[in-house]
């Protein structure tokens, strides 16, 4: 199941974006904003937030192996 993440972008007077993604863990946050990034421009400088350093759960499922008679 993917999970849920929210982008937050703040535009100031000069022009400057300010881009926040809340709710995403490890690289993911990166992962959700690079196609946007690079349609707005070169990135000047990135903060990442304490979530980036948390690592994302993974959802394992056991699923038995048919034995062949």
């Amino acid at each position: 199941m993917a999970e849920y993440q929210r982008i937050e972008y703040t535009i100031d007077r000069s022009g400057k974006i300010t881009e926040r993604v809340l709710g995403g863990q490890g690289t993911n946050c990166l992962a959700a904003t690079a196609a946007i990034e690079a349609d707005l421009g070169t990135v000047t400088q990135r903060e990442l937030l304490p979530e980036y350093y948390e690592t994302p759960e993974v959802l394992a499922i056991d699923t038995p192996i048919e034995q062949q008679h």
